[in-house]
């Protein structure tokens, strides 16, 4: 330590060094996949547990044979190398099922938000090129109900025991897959199956919001699976020991990227859950002797929101990882829950090529830089009232200063067989080449752009700022403004709709607003508009709050300024207008109220 009790830039160094050689070992070229991972595990921890759901465990080699015989099942059902199986699952061992006996198979898994039906549900199957679907019963209610569903796609289903669908919808979704599975032999799958297929190669696709429009499959080579478990293995110290909670969402890369591979890596065990439960959280932890959760800064405000208990330390929570856990938030946790937490705050994304992780518990920051000629991120400035870079002279990009917000960009490593530091792109070229910038500082180069605020202080510590953009964050997802708006447009008697997010004190991320106007004449009607949105939206999008407004905001050349209301927020004195708050138990929108408030935030 040094005098001031920071952490020596080379102390830190040295631990982000250790993941140098991951790099190298996963050359896009490496006739190694997911698949072979799981053989592997088989093979070298066959009879540790590597799953738990409920009070059903499996071993390696019990996981190992069940993806086995999805993979026969499928490839009876005509599913071979390249193609792309669309799977809409919750979090449970189906999940991993279906999952790994696709990649036995050397195909590609879509992995579909459990929340999304309509037009997003048919977006995602049409943007992968999906060939055929596994519909899981829990979530076979949402696609019975979207129209322009594809129906010439193989369909499947998975059936839940726990979330029974309404009779007669399962039968619109083929096969029962578990059931043809079971009947096959879980023997090791033919090598000739995935044969040609290469690390670099496409494994997964997985959904991520962007600024606008609707969410984009992000590619997910074997290799950056691979990487990602293995180089957290190293930075987490996990060791067979270590159990995870996966509580997250799978459809989503933090858990089944992170999670799933770092714990194959180092052999330890898996206890999924379907749902994060505020009241079930500390009992799951200490039945199954958890080490390790991921978590979002929501996440944990939850729990310190539940009254404290004698036995609020006796637990074997030892490791966190995510984002969004803000200094306050971060020293109560460890006041109450205890000291002896490692929290491994971290920045980055599903699709980023670079990223930061904080390994030396600074309170509230999201990483460090020690030395920046070792890495390929920056932070360059930019200007947020006009929404765009602040350049030099000669057109260039110019670094953020000590303490500066900044973007975050990654410098796009394109060389031939070499994976890290590549960007991967999405399913869609130009959504892809809208993420690159190009002659940043120098003719010729390319950045990836992330679309977020940080700064880093004197000290190398990185501090997440914002989000710039329209998409905001809220209950752990990305909510597109655009999306929200478009859903909602054709509210009847609406004129105007303007959706924006607002900070909520004491709540991470920003909660969904409507700005509407309505036409002349018309009259806003709380319940139907309640309705609307939460038939067509997942409910952590629907917007929390409702601000009915005589006039649009708008610039003088006809963009909407969000930032603006965004300021006001929903603060009644600030704006003047009628102010509404989400009411999911009456099922309406209600006047605003502090009472109000507290019962939808509790929802």
């Amino acid at each position: 330590m040094s005098a001031t009790g920071i952490v020596s830039r080379e102390q830190t160094q040295q631990k982000l060094d250790r993941r140098g050689p991951v790099a190298a070992r996963y050359m896009a070229s490496t006739p190694y996949t997911t698949a072979d991972r799981l053989e592997e595990c088989a093979r070298n921890f066959g009879e540790r547990i590597f799953l738990t759901e409920g009070d059903v465990r499996y071993t390696y080699a019990q996981f190992n044979q069940r993806a086995n015989q999805v993979a026969r099942a499928l490839r009876a059902q005509g599913v071979k190398k390249g193609d792309v199986v669309a799977m809409a699952i919750e979090n449970r061992a189906a999940f991993f099922f279906a999952w790994f006996g696709i990649a036995k198979l050397g195909a590609v898994a879509a992995f579909i938000n459990t929340h999304v039906a309509g037009k997003p549900l048919v977006h995602a199957l049409e943007v992968t090129q999906s060939h055929a679907v596994i519909v899981g019963e829990e979530c076979a209610g949402r696609f019975a109900a979207t129209e322009g569903l594809n129906t010439a796609l193989n369909y499947w289903h998975w059936p839940d025991e726990d979330r029974r669908a309404e009779a007669g919808v399962l039968a619109q979704f083929g096969a029962d897959l578990q059931a043809l599975s079971m009947a096959e032999d879980g023997g090791d799958t033919p090598l000739a199956w995935r044969e040609g297929v290469k690390a670099g190669d496409t494994a997964q696709y997985i959904f991520t919001s962007g600024t606008t429009g609707l969410p984009k499959a992000a590619v997910i080579s074997h290799a950056r699976w691979l990487m990602a478990g293995d180089s957290m293995q190293i930075l987490w110290e996990i060791s067979g020991d270590d159990c995870f909670y996966c509580f997250l969402p799978l459809y989503h890369g933090a858990a089944s990227m992170s999670l799933t591979s770092t714990a194959m890596s180092a052999g330890a065990r898996i206890v999924v859950r379907r749902k994060f439960s505020r009241s079930e959280f500390w009992n799951d932890i200490r039945r199954h002797e958890i080490s390790f959760c991921q978590y979002v800064g929501e996440i944990c405000r939850f729990l310190l929101s539940v009254p404290p208990a004698a036995d609020d330390r006796q637990h074997t929570l030892r490791k966190m990882a995510g984002t969004g856990l803000s200094p306050e938030i971060w020293q109560q946790w460890t006041a109450r829950f205890g000291e002896q937490f490692q929290i491994y705050e971290g920045w980055g994304g599903t699709e980023s090529n670079t990223n930061t992780i904080n390994l030396d518990n600074r309170v509230g920051s999201c990483g460090r830089v020690p030395f920046w000629e070792k890495t390929n991120l920056r932070l360059v400035r930019y200007d947020q009232e006009k929404g765009d870079y602040i350049r030099d002279e000669n057109g260039f990009l110019q670094l953020a200063g000590v303490n500066e917000p900044g973007e975050a960009i990654g410098m796009v490593i394109d060389y031939p067989d070499v994976v890290a530091g590549r960007f991967e792109g999405y399913t869609n070229a130009e959504a892809s080449e809208k993420k690159l910038l190009r002659n940043v500082f120098r003719p010729g180069d390319v950045w990836w752009t992330s679309g977020d605020l940080l700064r880093c202080d004197e000290e190398g510590y990185c501090w997440f700022v914002d989000r710039i953009g329209d998409t905001f964050r809220w209950k752990s997802e990305n909510v597109s403004t655009m999306e929200v708006g478009d859903a909602l447009g054709d509210f009847g008697g609406l004129d105007a709709i303007t959706v924006y997010g607002v900070q909520v004190p004491g709540h991470g991320g920003r909660a969904g607003m409507a700005a509407l106007v309505m036409n002349g004449g018309a009259s806003f009607d709380p319940k139907a508009f309640w309705e609307l949105a939460i038939a067509r939206l997942p409910r952590y999008a629907a917007p929390l709050f409702v601000r009915l407004m005589d006039t649009p905001d708008m610039t003088g050349n006809y963009k909407l300024r969000k930032v603006d209301l965004q300021k006001q927020g929903y603060d009644g004195a600030q704006t003047g207008d009628p102010l509404f708050v989400r009411n999911d138990r009456l099922q309406t929108y209600v006047p605003l109220s502090a009472a109000a408030i507290e019962e939808a935030l509790r929802g």
